[in-house]
């Protein structure tokens, strides 16, 4: 009896263990089948809390992260779900569900491979099938669309290269244009100095130089000189003509 009750004793703690286990997940499903995604998972995690290897709380934590949206959380989830489990059905459906996530987030490359690796597991499985194919599809629709927006870059970049050249050509013709127009201006105002210039010098040469007037003190000073060296000659002249008239006539020989 004491045998017995010994061993009783130390499995009693891994079959209360179960129980919670099972009950959390029980709890958990219930949950996620009224569509209480959120709450379904909190009863997921305690399960895992008391059994960390607990592979279908795992899973089906995934599973309710997956229904929030939560597609990063879910993707880390289903791949320790696989790495984890020995139960290929588990695997095979963690991979499929892998893919799904995958295919939310565009990753359809990424998504074809989860369904390859579920469908190595599960031959048959004719929704991972049509799963596989409708990757493959939007990864060439996305493959087009990328290569059509690249284009459609390379175009606005060359219409836009195209725009910039055109309206520099049309700055360049009009810096030209008022460069000329700025030279002409220039020398037509050269021009206008220059006839100017000479117009003034020609009133120059017809105007009486300023260096040939005379005061009117200069003046008669020099009209009284002038009267007074006539006086001069006058008294001269009379004074040679008197001498020539007392002159005897030279002797004729």
């Amino acid at each position: 009896m004491r045998i017995i009750i010994f061993i009783i004793a130390l499995l009693m703690p891994f079959m209360l263990n179960s129980q919670d286990v099972k009950k959390h997940i029980n709890s958990g499903n219930k949950l996620y089948k009224d569509k209480k995604y959120s709450e379904a998972e909190v009863e997921y995690r305690k399960a895992q809390e008391v059994d960390p290897k607990e592979t279908r709380a795992g899973y089906n934590t995934a599973n309710s992260l997956y229904k929030q949206n939560k597609f990063d959380e879910a993707t880390d989830k289903y791949i320790n779900s696989i790495t984890t489990s020995t139960d290929k059905s588990v695997q095979s459906n963690a991979y499929y569900n892998l893919g799904n996530t995958y295919l939310q987030k565009k990753e359809y490359e990424k998504s074809i491979e989860a369904y390859k690796n579920s469908l190595k597991l599960a031959p048959k499985d004719d929704q991972a099938k049509y799963n596989l194919e409708y990757a493959r599809r939007m990864m060439v629709q996305q493959q087009q669309q990328q290569q059509q927006q690249q284009q459609q870059n390379q175009q606005n970049k060359n219409d836009k290269n195209k725009d910039q050249n055109k309206d520099q050509k049309k700055q360049d013709s009009k810096d030209n244009k008022d460069d000329k127009n700025k030279k002409d201006d220039q020398n037509k105002d050269q021009n206008d100095k220059d006839k100017q210039d000479k117009n003034k010098d020609q009133q120059k040469q017809q105007q009486p130089k300023d260096d040939k007037k005379i005061s009117k003190d200069e003046a008669e000073r020099i009209l009284n000189a002038l009267k007074n060296e006539e006086k001069k000659v006058q008294k001269d002249l009379k004074k040679k003509v008197k001498v020539n008239a007392n002159q005897q006539p030279e002797k004729n020989w």
